[in-house]
């Protein structure tokens, strides 16, 4: 019976125990897409990922990302916490720099002396716009508790979200996802994912509180989304929620399901577009062999 080195990796926290959980398997490169999705299923984080090969290839090494459900193009914690596994295991801190070849495109991840490594994602898509009554229902929220001074937008780094904006701490912690009517709204739109978010905070220290839910993919709640986050920091910098064309923040996550998580978000606009990337800290937590076959 053969195995596969793994580790899981809490990804987007400042300690153990916290943030959001990845299993990273290396060497992948001989078993098949069913098998991966089998084994995503068994460990039934939000995402497994599948370095194919401790070797670089085009530049980058190949990475494959699933959730309990499907194969997914691109998602934040699953592409920092395999570059650190990559950094810290594969190339032993040899670089600052780490690119993984996804089915989205290569993505960058740079790595500071601070701890926190950060990636530089896709110039964002601003897709459909839909009205409040359309998202409150299926949001368990009345309509004053969304911001309505700003639009309900999909938008896609990668892995397209709606961006729904509240006006406190209490409507984000009241939202909560009707399935038959979230799965009928999405049936017709290329966003499965729906980020809520506040300006009220449950550190002081932060900047924003962030919910994800994601039903499509079997991740009811989602305690930290990079791409998520990023879809939300070209939202923030488009619509100018700020005040500003640039923005240096931090993004909480996951306080609603004991695993409080933190992201860093820096977007600003150029003449093309608007560059985002989105930082944080990963730690590894186990590691092992998992038997295949």
């Amino acid at each position: 019976m053969n195995g596969l080195t793994f580790s899981i990796v809490d990804v987007f926290t400042e300690k153990k125990y916290a943030g959001n959980q990845l299993a990273v398997f290396q060497n992948a490169g001989g078993i098949s897409g069913a098998e991966m999705q089998s084994l995503a299923r068994e460990i039934n984080f939000s995402e497994t990922t599948f370095i194919l090969s401790d070797q670089p290839h085009n530049g980058g090494f190949d990475v494959r990302i699933f959730t309990p459900k499907e194969e997914v193009p691109f998602a934040g914690h699953p592409t920092l916490g395999t570059a650190h596994i990559i950094h810290s295991k594969i190339l032993q801190g040899g670089s600052n720099e780490v690119t993984l070849n996804l089915k989205v495109g290569p993505i960058r991840v740079t790595f500071g002396q601070d701890g926190y490594s950060w990636m530089k994602q896709n110039q964002p898509a601003f897709g459909q716009q839909h009205p409040p009554s359309a998202l409150a229902g299926i949001l368990n929220l009345d309509l004053s508790d969304i911001d309505g001074r700003f639009p309900i937008q999909e938008v896609s780094t990668g892995l397209p979200f709606f961006i729904v904006p509240l006006k406190n701490i209490a409507a984000l912690q009241k939202a909560k996802v009707n399935r038959d009517p979230y799965f009928d709204l999405i049936k017709n739109t290329e966003a499965k994912g729906i980020l809520v978010f506040c300006p009220e905070t449950h550190e002081p220290q932060n900047d924003i509180s962030v919910r994800v839910f994601v039903d499509y993919f079997g991740v009811p709640e989602d305690p930290a989304t990079g791409s998520g986050n990023g879809c939300l920091a070209g939202w923030l910098v488009k619509h100018r929620y700020l005040g500003e064309d640039h923005i240096n923040i931090r993004s909480e996550q996951g306080y609603e399901m004991g695993r409080p998580s933190l992201l860093l978000l820096n977007a600003s606009r150029n003449d093309t577009g608007i560059d985002i990337s989105v930082g944080g800290k990963s730690i590894i937590v186990a590691q092992g062999q998992f038997s295949i076959g």
